[in-house]
């Protein structure tokens, strides 16, 4: 009696992930380095190589040895982001579509000014939060970004002009992480991006000119003061509670006393006695642009160290909300004016490829449903037209 022994094919052996080196600080890099049995300093090395000079090839690393070079080539890679497209503005704005792992797409938006040039960085593929005012809530979210994925944009931002070590000057002099997501959601690698921007054999950019955007996670924010000297902003848009709700939801888990609250410890914590907080409060027709919220937002920032920077709403298609005119821009700012607050209008830039403050969408592997409601709902209304 013959018996049929069932059999199946080897399986074909998967090759382990190589850790990516793009996205580690200098305190990581040198532990990794540790770990392999090489000195501390080749961190450095290495840092320079792929932040100063844009080599991603450990081969080209000249100043590595033979044998550590075959070794990061089997065990490691230095891997950026993919550019989809790039859109330049009639005013010079560029904006990127990034492709990310996953198959999502983030936004990346550079803006000069003079001598500055101004990088808004992404650190979510879409964002978790819903701000009424904001595009990229409405896409939903699919995920954190990586450390690599955000310091990549700084990367392919300098990569894109050709300016590595090229003599044409710092094309990144700002960064701020303003772009998709709430990077306090994203704590550890934003905060592991941010100490690259500014470690000297990285891209030195000043602590002054990073500045991390938050619409009011407070217990990251208490945690960011202890390890973290990069400047502050608020996304406030509204001087009382009630109305912030509206605007923006987290504030019923943290109402603004709590937020302006622990942004003064953040300050207080600072060496620089001399750091504010960016108050930023977008400005939108009929809804938060009014004398009265002028007059509220003098007495709610009284004696809080800030500066206020007014952003006219920017239009986009899942919102019904208006830009406010020129003239109620105006009187807002003379009241606050008036009242001694330094206050700046931030010009719209990079509309005409919506790259403008708020309008940044990316393509979402929506995890939340909410662009799938928000899409019904547009068309629910248009049917009823």
């Amino acid at each position: 009696m013959s018996r049929v022994i069932a059999t199946s094919a080897a399986l074909p052996q998967q090759e382990p992930a190589r850790v990516n080196l793009l996205g580690m600080p200098l305190a990581a890099m040198e532990q990794y380095f540790l770990d392999i049995g090489e000195k501390k300093f080749r961190a450095r090395q290495l840092l320079k190589w792929i932040h100063h000079h844009g080599v991603t090839d450990f081969d080209a690393m000249t100043n590595l040895g033979k044998g550590l070079r075959e070794r990061l080539r089997t065990e490691a890679e230095v891997r950026a982001p993919e550019i989809v497209s790039q859109h330049d503005s009639s005013d010079g704005t560029r904006k990127w579509a990034i492709r990310v792992d996953g198959g999502g797409l983030v936004e990346t938006v550079l803006i000069p000014d003079g001598n500055r040039a101004t990088l808004c960085v992404s650190s979510q593929v879409g964002c978790s939060l819903d701000c009424s005012f904001c595009s990229t809530g409405k896409q939903g979210f699919q995920r954190d970004l990586s450390a690599a994925e955000i310091i990549g944009q700084v990367w392919l931002a300098i990569k894109s002009y050709d300016a590595f070590q090229s003599g044409k000057g710092r094309v990144v002099t700002n960064v701020v992480m303003m772009g998709m997501g709430e990077p306090l959601l994203n704590y550890d690698n934003v905060v592991a991006a941010m100490d690259l921007m500014m470690e000297d054999n990285a891209y030195g950019i000043s602590k002054r000119r990073v500045t991390l955007s938050t619409s009011g996670v407070v217990p990251a924010l208490d945690e960011l003061a202890k390890v973290s000297e990069v400047s502050l902003a608020i996304s406030l848009h509204a001087p009382n509670d009630a109305l912030r709700n509206e605007l923006v939801p987290i504030n019923r888990k943290y109402p603004i006393a709590r937020l302006l609250e622990s942004a003064r410890n953040y300050i207080d914590a600072q060496k620089d006695s001399k750091r504010v907080v960016t108050v930023e409060y977008t400005l939108i027709a009929g809804v938060n642009d009014q004398r009265e919220h002028a007059l509220e937002l003098v007495e709610l920032l009284r004696d809080f160290p800030c500066k206020i920077n007014l952003i006219p709403f920017n239009t986009f298609s899942q919102s019904d909300y208006q830009r406010p005119s020129g003239n109620a821009v105006s009187r807002f700012w003379q009241v606050l004016v008036d009242a001694g607050y330094i206050v700046t209008v931030r010009t719209t830039r990079g509309d005409d490829i919506d790259a403008a403050c708020g309008q940044l969408v990316g393509q979402v592997v929506d995890r939340t449903r909410r662009s799938e409601r928000y899409r019904e709902a547009a068309q629910n209304k248009e049917n009823n037209l």
